[in-house]
């Protein structure tokens, strides 16, 4: 319900919406992580995409990253929004280290 409420939200130009991807929370060894000792995880799910960067002449490029993508960013990649009460990551494509396939 909270993907239909987030696809309400389109992004401007080259920015993404991302939903982060929850890691495990055990170790292979069986070990429980407290939340307190969690990063947050730098994987997530691109939920909305905006039309393209624009260049000095006007004309758009159009964005490699799709809705429905996995991808990597950086630890300190975007701004984190709350929808819904489901939080959200807008951030530009270029902060976008890889597409996981």
């Amino acid at each position: 319900m909270a993907t239909a409420t987030a696809t309400k939200l389109v992004p401007l130009y080259d920015r993404i919406v991302v939903r982060r991807v929850e890691e495990a929370q055990t170790t292979r060894g069986g070990i429980i992580i407290p939340d307190s000792a969690k990063d947050k995880p730098q994987e997530g799910e691109v939920i909305a995409v905006g039309k393209g960067k624009q260049n000095e002449k006007g004309e758009t490029t159009p964005l490699q990253v799709k809705a429905g993508n996995r991808i990597l960013f950086g630890k300190y990649a975007g701004t984190e929004i709350k929808i819904d009460g489901e939080e959200f990551l807008i951030m530009r494509e270029e902060e976008v280290l890889g597409i996981l396939e």
